[in-house]
């Protein structure tokens, strides 16, 4: 009888790694004990930021024991098995038909989960595409030159759609004293080839919205006038998860009619840790059937709708825990106390009198401002001085234009932001002012060298 598993050759002695450098360029020809590579891994990690300290991160950092056990005992599950896996596939569509009700889908409805909103964006942008194709087929005219209309406000992976796939890209820049886009913004790029519309619920900048109402209405009056079906896909990324509790009477779902497909990211302010999206449409036609390929690779007849193949179980099952776990009114509450400290944190750092905050009213739990006067220092030097005194990541950026002259610094409030370290935020963001006021800021060319991100 032989052992299962090969005998390894004997490792060097523990602690060797210590003062050698570590594996860079290629796989070391001998092992290391366990937990030797633990620890050189560790000690590595160090070099990086806390992650919750990151107030740049919309992302969760952190979840509870029991759910991170859950999580540990299903990395190894592989999602796209529904063959081996049935309970798990059921649970994903679970999770589907709780966010299509949470997003007041009028039917019955399809959808996906994803790795993260950008490949739910890609998702429901190529459904745009299609279904576009097929009504200019239906009416016997051409396909070519397609175009797809969102804001400056969007994130990157919308142009990566376009570019990647062969579409026009027209954007809407941003002013300096206007941040979202509307109605307004839209209609003059409107035309036969637009395959959709794409409106951003908790933009990354400020964390407000397009105006959803506003651009349906217009979509659904371009529809009356010219008999263009134009769709209108939400990009609900960060606040598809928010704006249901903290601002439920405002219309930006399905209650619209020309609202055919949101995407969200579960995990932002869903709750559970990197990396899981989903993709909600409004009813099942709005997924062309092309789009769908069924395999026998796995054991059955499976239908598949993803940009990716393999990928783990244990984010949707994290996600269906969150559900069932917290419910409507534990999401509820959890969004409040985010939007009280929000609110503790905007009234801190407007009481130092340096700054002016940038919007407020319905927007994500954060807080966005600017300094305002003339300062020896900027934006960017305060953040590399909260970063330097006191491990802060809170960053500083440009917006995008026809606005990149505005610079701002945003703070994301989630949970691991409460309120007494809201108020300490706000203490040291006043202290790094004083000291700057004597020192004064980097010189432009130390300014570059300091990494910023307004994350995803």
């Amino acid at each position: 009888m032989t052992d299962r598993m090969p005998e390894f050759p004997p490792s060097m002695h523990r602690g060797a790694f210590l003062a050698e450098a570590a594996p860079d360029d290629e796989i070391p020809l001998e092992g290391m004990a366990p937990q030797d590579a633990r620890l050189l891994i560790e000690e590595e990690l160090l070099l990086d930021s806390e992650p919750e300290r990151n107030l740049a991160t919309f992302v969760t950092t952190w979840m509870g024991p029991d759910v991170r056990a859950l999580i540990a005992e299903n990395l190894h599950r592989n999602f796209i098995d529904h063959a081996e896996y049935p309970q798990t596939a059921e649970i994903e569509q679970r999770c589907i038909r709780m966010l299509a009700n949470l997003f007041n889908a009028p039917d019955e409805t399809t959808g996906a989960r994803t790795q993260g909103s950008s490949e739910a964006i890609m998702l429901g942008a190529l459904a745009m595409k299609w279904k576009w194709r097929q009504r200019r087929e239906a009416e016997k005219k051409g396909a070519e030159k397609p175009n797809l209309i969102f804001g400056g406000d969007v994130h990157v992976v919308w142009e990566k759609f376009c570019r990647y796939f062969d579409v026009e890209p027209r954007i809407v820049p941003l002013q300096e004293d206007k941040l979202v886009i509307g109605p307004e913004d839209v209609e003059q790029h409107l035309d036969e080839h637009t395959i959709g519309v794409a409106a951003v619920v908790g933009t990354t900048f400020t964390g407000h919205a397009d105006d959803v109402v506003g651009i349906n209405k217009l979509l659904v009056e371009t529809k009356e006038k010219h008999g263009w079906d134009i769709p209108l896909h939400v990009d609900g990324a960060s606040g598809a998860f928010v704006w249901p509790f903290l601002h439920p009477d405002s219309e930006w779902d399905f209650r619209l009619e020309q609202v055919r497909s949101i995407n969200a990211s579960g995990h932002k302010f869903g709750l559970v840790f990197p990396g899981i999206g989903w993709l909600i449409f409004r009813d099942k036609d709005c997924l062309p059937e092309d789009l769908v390929f069924y395999e026998d690779y796995l054991g059955k007849r499976d239908a598949t709708f993803t940009l990716n193949f393999s990928t783990g179980s244990a984010m949707v099952l994290a996600q269906y825990y969150n559900f069932i776990r917290f419910g409507r009114s534990g999401y509820e509450y959890l969004m409040k106390v985010m939007q009280t400290n929000r609110d503790a944190l905007a009234e801190r750092v407007m009481a130092i009198g340096e700054f002016e905050e940038l919007g407020s009213g319905e927007q994500l739990p954060l807080v966005a401002w600017r300094l305002k006067g003339d300062h020896p220092y900027d934006e960017f030097d305060l953040a590399s001085q909260l970063a330097a005194v006191r491990g802060w990541m809170v960053p500083a950026y440009h917006l995008p234009p026809n606005a990149q002259d505005v610079k701002l610094m945003r703070a994301l409030v989630k949970l691991t932001l409460p309120y007494a370290l809201a108020e300490k935020l706000g203490d040291d963001l006043a202290e790094a002012c004083e000291v700057l006021a004597k020192k004064g800021g980097m010189h432009e060319s130390e300014r570059k060298k300091v990494h910023t991100s307004t994350s995803y």
